[in-house]
């Protein structure tokens, strides 16, 4: 990796987290979603007794509800690429001696940064509602949950250039693409019960094993199955939208 590329990388990174440390604030706004499902659908859950193979609620929620964050965050994070896109400063960038790459790597880290603030926030929270933190694997599951949040970041900074000029469809896949990953990856709900069609859509959904990794590792269980299938979903993403991504800062603008 040669210094300018870093140069260029930490510019850009810095252009990106500027606004971010403006209004911090905003950080909690675009959680919304979460901290309402933690507070509000999180205590009925637990209300209900033992979910899943966790032994507690928490244990099984708290995952999920940081999975979700991958969805709602970074699944969006090409929404700033789009506006810039539309509205021309992206041009001004180009004719800079900016790497290209550099350009999504630095828009990259800055959602890895924001990702791993939130998702420490929502363990925080859930703490005193009766989430137990087991530190080595709660680590595993946030580098996890990282892997993949970068590889949605990157593959949403793919659909941007995409869908310039209009944005339409940028839009019209995230929403049409985005609800059915969450709904068929047993986040909030187990699947176990689910019709058989249910259970294979929900096979095919690469989430589905990123969300029962996050709970076998944020329980301590790092041998178990699931933790495989899920580094290998969570690398597969990562390495198609980092590849994908790549090419498209070189190519498609």
């Amino acid at each position: 990796m040669s210094i300018p590329f870093v140069r260029d990388t930490a510019t850009v990174f810095s252009r990106e987290f500027a606004p971010v440390l403006r209004e911090p604030l905003g950080l909690l706004f675009t959680m919304g979603q979460p901290l309402i499902l933690l507070f509000l659908f999180g205590p009925m859950l637990a209300g209900a007794g033992s979910v899943g193979s966790e032994g507690s609620s928490w244990q099984w929620f708290v995952p999920g509800i940081l999975i979700m964050m991958c969805l709602s965050g970074p699944m969006m994070a090409g929404y700033s690429l789009l506006v810039e896109l539309i509205g021309g400063s992206m041009e001004r960038m180009l004719v800079t001696p900016l790497s290209r790459t550099a350009m999504l790597v630095g828009r990259t880290l800055k959602e890895f940064v924001i990702l791993l603030a939130q998702a420490m926030l929502i363990i925080g929270l859930a703490l005193p509602l009766g989430f137990r933190l087991h530190p080595a694997g709660a680590s595993a599951g946030l580098a996890l949950l990282i892997v993949f949040g970068v590889g949605l970041g990157a593959l949403s900074f793919v659909l941007a250039i995409a869908s310039r000029p209009s944005g339409t469809l940028f839009f019209g896949v995230t929403q049409m693409v985005m609800f059915p990953l969450l709904l068929l990856s047993g986040l909030l709900l187990p699947l176990d019960f689910g019709p058989a069609w249910l259970r294979v859509a929900a096979a095919l959904n690469p989430v589905s094993y990123v969300v029962e990794a996050e709970r076998a590792l944020f329980a301590g269980r790092f041998t178990d199955t699931s933790v495989l299938y899920g580094v290998l979903a969570a690398v597969a993403v990562a390495a198609v939208g980092l590849a994908l991504g790549v090419r498209a800062m070189r190519r498609g603008i």
